[in-house]
């Protein structure tokens, strides 16, 4: 009887623990969308601020890398606004 109460007390201890753990809630699309559009334009900026503040580029090698991060960052927004 008392291996009975005990096995009770212990399934109904690990029953209440299992069901107060709340999941936080799933991001929505646009949310996650918004969140990749943020850390899209913070690494631009950080790599565009490199490129300015190369010591050893010409300025037509940052002009040229310039343009070639700002077209590779367009073509990540269109995709982002297809999703």
């Amino acid at each position: 009887m008392k291996k009975f109460f005990v096995s009770i007390l212990l399934l109904v201890g690990l029953s209440m623990t299992i069901s107060a753990q709340k999941l936080p809630p799933h991001p929505t699309k646009k949310e996650l969308i918004e969140h990749k559009r943020k850390e899209l334009d913070k690494r631009y900026n950080a790599e565009k601020k490199l490129i300015l503040e190369h010591p050893l580029a010409t300025k037509q090698m940052k002009r040229d890398q310039l343009k070639a991060l700002t077209d590779k960052y367009q073509s990540q927004k269109k995709l982002l606004k297809k999703l």
